[in-house]
């Protein structure tokens, strides 16, 4: 890459003469008050989510485009991206007035593809992947002449990366106290962690940095371990930000030596992190800019620290607006806050009102039930999957403890990844044991006795053979009931339905009724 091998001082020399603040802000460092009570340490983040647009990526593309030479810059540039650089790189080229070539995977949502036709960049849509798009901008620098922008292999792109890291340590002394045990990085490509990691080292060579990486895309901590740079077959698009199959060459470099350490989260734990950066700011940022406070909550419950001060960089806020459903279903169990169990009860009558009692019995406390979901299939025994709410890590065992102690069989899903993506969504189907039902559906007050009121109600023979219900934050709750009711007891039933008061739609000659639950 370089002629000889750059050591901190020389990167620390192009930091400080770095140009980023012609396009880029100078973002906050702001404490985490509710996290940081949580953790008992000391929690701060660095809002580069708060960039022109929305990630840190736009220093280092500019600080590189900065030094390009007046006739480089008016033959243009080009990357490869499917998301925050090549934003960044669009902006700086209309800062600089380049012409900018931007190759993008087919797959690239369109709300990026259309931010970067806004900010002026030329878009060019090739191949399903990342190196498929990588493969045609090179060829495209050689057709055209362009200058490719890396993004994150090029010591002008990590020192417009490092600038992030001086502004830290300058503005930790307007916070009143000049302590900083470590900072926390996510790592992509590794163009972040190699500016941060050389002005900390050069200035502040005691504070740790610590590098993170999600489970399924760790490309720089195997290739660490490996002393050799490892190409993963494959990885995880969750953090789409830091899907990279194969880290730089000289990011590699410069991470083996000066990365105190790496960490790795699951996308549960990224969710979780996601809902603590929005309670304490209200803003949303984006997988890969959580990952750095998903790894302080695993260092701190790894090593069992109380009074340090870690930084996280939250590194981009560009995101999905149809991932967030997901996000906020998975933040819960990610907290470990909400725990799911496959729960058996007797398939006779009460044995649904005795598990609910069983459940407000639990100790520690009244658990809100957060799903419910069940299905009539076998004369003898019901499987029940059921969420319940906890207030913290290792509940889950616990609770299915008392559930056996109390004659109920109990399995615990909290962390089975099947049971969380799939089968949760899919407790139901044709039941030949579903004779005489009828299917409704009813809005419930999310307050504690209202499933016990409905059951308390219901008449002996009628017999509950379908149940679904996920709270979903709102006042009121959705839940689907089937009940089997004699043909000559429907008066009856609907007498009980007017009794209730709660609002209802009968579904029973609905026909996606009829084609996927009865037989």
């Amino acid at each position: 890459m370089t002629a000889k091998a750059l050591k901190p001082a020389d990167y620390l020399k192009k930091i400080l003469t770095a140009r980023v603040y012609d396009v880029a802000v100078e973002s906050a460092l702001e404490p985490a008050r509710n996290l940081s009570r949580r953790l008992h340490n000391k929690v701060l983040l660095k809002r580069e989510d708060q960039q022109p647009v929305f990630s840190f990526k736009l220093r280092g593309a500019y600080n590189k485009m900065a030094h390009l030479t007046p006739e480089q810059l008016k033959r243009g540039v080009i990357c490869a991206s499917a998301g925050n650089h090549a934003q960044g790189v669009a902006m700086s080229a209309h800062k600089l007035g380049s012409r900018a070539v931007i190759v993008m995977p087919t797959t690239t949502p369109q709300l990026k593809v259309d931010a970067v036709k806004a900010l002026g960049g030329e878009v060019v849509l090739h191949g399903d992947s990342y190196s498929d798009a990588y493969e045609h901008s090179v060829q495209l620098e050689k057709e055209q002449g362009l200058t490719f922008v890396h993004p994150f292999d090029d010591p002008d792109v990590i020192a417009g990366q490092g600038t992030i890291a001086m502004e830290i340590l300058r503005q930790l002394q307007g916070l009143g106290s000049n302590r900083l045990d470590a900072v926390f990085v996510a790592i992509g490509g590794g163009g972040l962690i190699s500016g941060v990691a050389n002005y900390i080292k050069a200035v502040r060579p005691e504070i740790k940095v610590i590098g993170v990486q999600m489970n399924d895309s760790d490309a720089m901590m195997q290739s660490v371990a490996a002393k050799k740079r490892v190409t993963l077959p494959d990885v995880g698009l969750f953090s789409d930000g830091t899907a990279v199959k194969l880290v730089g060459a000289e990011t590699f470099r410069v991470a083996k030596n000066l990365v105190d350490e790496f960490i790795t989260v699951d996308t549960d734990a990224v969710c979780a992190a996601i809902k603590d950066v929005f309670v304490d700011t209200r803003s949303i940022v984006e997988p890969a800019g959580a990952l750095a406070v998903a790894a302080i909550k695993q260092y701190v419950a790894t090593h069992k620290t109380k009074g340090e001060t870690y930084a996280a960089i939250l590194c981009g806020a560009n995101m999905n607006f149809d991932r967030l459903r997901f996000v906020a279903e998975r933040a819960e169990v990610g907290e470990e806050r909400e725990a799911l169990f496959a729960v058996t009860i007797p398939e006779e009558r009460g044995s649904f009102r005795r598990f609910c009692e069983t459940v407000g019995e639990l100790p520690g406390g009244p658990r809100n039930v957060t799903e419910f979901n069940y299905r009539i299939s076998d004369s003898a025994r019901a499987h029940v999957f059921v969420g319940l709410t906890t207030t913290g890590r290792g509940e889950s065992e616990k609770i299915a403890k008392n559930f056996k102690r109390r004659g109920f069989e109990t399995l615990d899903l909290t962390h089975d990844e099947l049971a969380k993506e799939h089968i949760r969504h899919m407790v139901g189907g044709h039941s030949s044991l579903a004779q005489d039902e009828r299917l409704l559906r009813f809005i419930f007050p999310e307050r504690p006795g209202a499933l016990l009121k409905f059951l308390s109600l219901l008449q002996p023979n009628w017999n509950i053979s379908l149940f679904h219900y996920r709270n979903q934050g709102a006042d009121y709750g959705r839940i689907l009931v089937g009940l089997q009711v004699p043909a000559a007891e429907h008066r009856a039933f609907d007498q009980f339905l007017a009794q209730l008061g709660y609002p209802c739609i009968e579904e029973t000659h609905n026909p996606v009724y009829r084609m996927f639950l009865q037989r």
